[in-house]
């Protein structure tokens, strides 16, 4: 045996070892064997343990049963010291098993030390047994006892920050499910306080403080909106200025960095809200976190933006709620006066339509009088036809008072039209910029179905955009008069064809016009059509070639829409047989 594999002990007088200071953490270690000295011996060796500036505690016990107990008692041991051989043979191997089992320690690490090898083979120790190291006490010195229990705690180190960490996610998951079902400002901050100081596990005084970080806000200004401990009472308006310089200059800190701040007592945790709001929650706990601590608190935090902005939406949603409560009584009250209105005009309308019928009744009888008359006058002239001479002065007569009440029907029924069509033709224009082409085009899908039932085909040429000012429905409603009308009169098979060009005008590089043009292969115009062809209720020479109806009023319409937006429509033809093409022009931008 070398000198370095002896265990050496002082003598008491002088040569004991000083007594190292006291570290302010230190790791609890447990020496179960049977013989004193192998206690003495470790105690000796590590009497000035450190790690990190964290030294060790050590506890003994003399047996497998002590050992029991001590472990029982002390759940806090970082490494075991285990001897394999005491009151029995496997008496280290049966303890390993109710540490692991009964006890349910799955953190502690246990270093098998064995005076006798062959009793307990190394391979199936490790094997069969939840150990960590196993180690001859032949082969153990000073320097090797150090290392295997430096990684032994380090192990055990690694082992807690772990399970603190899941321990930490776990109260975090459960925290979230609670905070987002609160919807007031007050008790949110209440809960996040809670949970963090069980987070911790300390118990630690608290408070939110609130900027709105948005348009209009002071940069520099914020308020405390909950507070528990020493800052309950200044939670409310005003109360930040009565902070510390120190913990004033701590959120400050928070803000202007935008990123948690830890001191040894203080903590400013800064959260931003997806709505621009910035809160810093300042803590004041009896304890330096730790890593893990710090670690565990910034997840937390990460989830405690969505809590906040689920409080502040809950709100707006809560004065959205009785905004539109108010304006749903408002809008109910607006509509029954609007019901009581239509409830008079209802009543006008049937007066009106009383008097429509009794306008007819009398309509009717002024009519009759001037048909009575020219019947009468028929049946003379009648008779004075079937004369075997008949007088041609007496003739004439009769003719002549046939014609003024025939010229009274004709002013009555032509003042009927025209009150007919003043009310018909009240056209409101509601200009705005438009592509003609868009319109045109619209126009087109809408009448190829009506088209295709003639098998006739519509094809647009038109340029890639022509700016207006104009009524869309308005401009649209009057191309389709056009269209329709090509489609009703053009044969089957026949095909219309569309333009839209854009003309710049004479002289200018501004303005300019917009020419839409429809030619047909329909049955064309005579010298007559085309004098009256936008007349109101006129019916040309031609008949539709799909057994429509025409009113007469389609291409007047047209015309007058067009006029109405400043603009001019004009019809021409080669003759009957010969198709036609409807012109309109717009003024262009």
């Amino acid at each position: 045996m070398s000198d370095e594999d002896l265990v050496l002990f002082a003598d008491e007088d002088g040569g004991q070892p000083s007594v190292a200071a006291v570290p302010e953490k230190v790791w609890k270690i447990a020496i179960i064997d049977d013989d004193q000295a192998v206690h003495d011996g470790t105690r000796f060796a590590l009497y000035d343990y450190a790690l990190n500036g964290e030294g060790i505690e050590i506890v003994s016990a003399f047996s497998a049963e002590e050992g029991r107990t001590l472990l029982a008692r002390h759940p806090d041991v970082a490494v075991v010291l285990l001897d394999v051989v005491m009151e029995t043979e496997t008496a280290g191997l049966d303890l390993v098993e109710y540490i692991r089992k009964d006890l349910g320690n799955e953190m502690v690490r246990i270093i098998l030390r064995t005076g006798q090898p062959g009793q307990a083979p190394e391979r199936r120790v490790i094997v069969d047994h939840d150990i960590n190291d196993y180690k001859a006490k032949t082969e153990l010195t000073a320097d090797k006892l150090f290392t295997a229990l430096t990684a032994a705690i380090r192990s055990y180190q690694q082992l807690l920050r772990m399970e603190e960490t899941r321990r930490g996610l776990e109260i975090i998951i459960d925290a979230a499910a609670r905070l987002f079902d609160l919807h007031s400002m007050q008790r949110l901050a209440e809960g996040v306080l809670t949970q963090i100081g069980s987070l911790l596990k300390v118990d630690c005084a608290g408070m939110l403080v609130l900027r709105e970080a948005l348009e209009g806000a002071q940069p520099d200004g914020f308020s405390v909106i909950a507070g528990s401990g020493v800052y309950a009472p200044i939670v409310g308006e005003g109360g930040a200025t009565r902070l510390s310089p120190e913990v004033r200059g701590l959120v400050e800190k928070a803000f202007q960095t935008r990123s948690h701040q830890f001191l040894d007592r203080n903590s400013a945790l800064y959260i931003r809200t997806a709505s621009g709001r910035e809160v810093a929650v300042v803590l004041e706990a009896v304890k330096r976190l730790t890593d893990t601590d710090k670690t565990l608190v910034e997840v937390f935090c990460g989830k405690l933006s969505i809590a906040f902005e689920n409080v502040l939406l809950y709100s707006r949603l809560q004065e959205a709620n009785a905004t539109l409560e108010r304006r749903v009584v408002e809008r109910t009250r607006e509509l029954t006066e609007a019901n009581a209105r239509l409830d008079a005009q209802r009543e006008t309308l049937k007066r009106a339509n009383a008097f429509k019928i009794d306008l007819l009744g009398m309509v009717a009888h002024d009519l009759k009088n001037p048909i009575s008359v020219i019947l009468g006058r028929a049946e003379i002239i009648g008779e004075l036809i079937d004369r075997p001479e008949p007088p041609k002065d007496m003739l004439a007569a009769q003719v002549g008072r046939i014609v003024e009440p025939a010229r009274t029907m004709l002013r009555m029924i032509q003042q009927l039209i025209e009150d007919a069509m003043s009310d018909a033709l009240d056209i409101t224009l509601r200009p705005v910029r438009l592509d003609v082409v868009d319109v045109v085009r619209r126009v087109v899908e809408s009448q190829t179905p009506m088209a295709e039932a003639k098998d006739q085909a519509i094809t647009i040429d038109a340029a890639a955009a022509a700016a207006a000012e104009a009524d869309p429905d308005r401009l649209r409603e009057a191309v389709e008069n056009i269209v329709s009308n090509a489609v009703k009169y053009s044969p089957r098979g026949g095909r219309i064809s569309i333009s839209v060009a854009a003309e710049a005008a004479a002289g200018s590089h501004s303005g300019g016009r917009i020419v839409i043009r429809v030619v047909d292969q329909g049955p064309g115009l005579t010298a007559e059509d085309l004098s009256r062809v936008f007349g109101r209720f006129q019916r040309l020479s031609a008949t539709p070639t799909g057994g429509e109806s025409s009113t007469g009023l389609g291409l007047s319409i047209a015309k007058q829409i067009v006029e109405l937006h400043g603009g001019s429509v004009a019809a021409a033809s080669a003759g009957p047989g010969q198709g036609s093409t409807f012109e309109i022009v717009l003024p262009g931008l």
